[in-house]
């Protein structure tokens, strides 16, 4: 067995999951850049586009059932903490993801395989790959396994929303947030700023607030919240349309 394909076995033995459908695990395995020479091959973006809804899916029902009294604003704050690139290449590392991905010579020699955008993209598409020949159980027993320290500290401190959104940006090769003050109203010791804040794309949010960083840090807040809302899962045999 060759180095790769001792790093793919090592990776079932820690999800607990040999598949039996071996092409669909190593196009979960493959990134982008592999596709890029004069053969075309089939890379992991379509699966990571699916991981995403599912692994969205799986943490709003562990919010839902071990934060009964949450607010929808508390729920999605925590959707964003949980659910972002960083958060899934923490969970690629420890499956021993990167070791087990297909990437180009070129890729490899610029640090890809230890990037956590790469990482994180290759994670979800491996829940994918799990929810395509598992259904969703054996999805939600790699989050549960895989998040089960950030589950266990919902009530740690966040990130700052600003900090969110531009990594959330980041991770999907936007520009980053730009932050304008659209209106100040009110007395000097009262006022009132009306910030907007922009993402090419993406829809505008405003907020508004006693300071210029508060204003700021409810638009940036806003803005994933809206990310939240907008995603749905993709249809699959077990949830037909």
């Amino acid at each position: 067995m060759n180095a790769r394909g001792a790093a793919i076995a090592e990776l079932e033995r820690r999800i607990g999951h040999v598949f039996a459908d071996r092409d669909l695990l190593e196009l979960a395995l493959t990134h982008a850049s592999v596709g890029k020479g004069a053969r075309k091959v089939s890379d992991n973006e379509r699966m990571e586009f699916l991981g995403d809804r599912v692994l969205n899916l799986i943490v709003a029902e562990h919010l839902i059932a071990a934060l009964p009294e949450a607010s929808e604003g508390e729920l999605s704050k925590l959707m964003a903490r949980l659910v972002n690139y960083h958060a899934c290449a923490e969970a690629a590392r420890a499956v021993g993801l990167p070791e087990a991905l297909r990437l180009d010579a070129s890729a490899t020699k610029v640090g890809a395989r230890d990037n956590d955008r790469v990482l994180g993209d290759a994670c979800e598409a491996l829940i994918a790959a799990l929810y395509r020949e598992g259904g969703l159980d054996a999805a939600r027993r790699f989050v549960t396994e895989f998040w089960a320290d950030k589950f266990a500290n919902l009530d740690a401190p966040g990130k700052d929303p600003k900090t969110m959104l531009q990594e959330w940006a980041m991770a999907r090769g936007l520009a980053l947030p730009a932050y304008a003050l659209v209106k100040q109203e009110g007395p000097s010791h009262e006022p009132r700023f009306t910030i907007e804040v922009r993402v090419a794309g993406v829809e505008p949010q405003t907020a508004v607030a006693g300071s210029k960083r508060d204003a700021e840090k409810d638009a940036a807040q806003k803005m994933l919240d809206r990310q939240m809302l907008d995603r749905q899962l993709p249809d699959s045999p077990e949830n037909p349309s």
